[in-house]
């Protein structure tokens, strides 16, 4: 999956970031780069929330079985 980052100058001189194929991911920063970190992060959050989502606790608790790990750790 290859997400595309927008980065943009507001007029109050702020700089935000959006990545378009995720409704609602967006972040502010204070240069590019920061917003660009943030939107990044906020990203792999709404991602890793839908794999958890679409996995579910059952396929969790054989991951962590197999792994050794608990389904918290996951």
């Amino acid at each position: 999956m290859k997400l595309v980052v927008e980065i943009e100058q507001e007029a109050d001189g702020r700089w935000i970031a959006e990545i378009r194929d995720l409704p609602g991911v967006m972040a502010y920063g204070k240069t590019p780069e920061e917003a660009q970190g943030k939107v990044q992060a906020l990203a792999l959050r709404v991602l890793a929330d839908r794999i958890e989502e679409e996995i579910g606790p059952r396929m969790l608790a054989r991951i962590a079985k197999r792994t050794g790990l608990s389904p918290q750790d996951l």
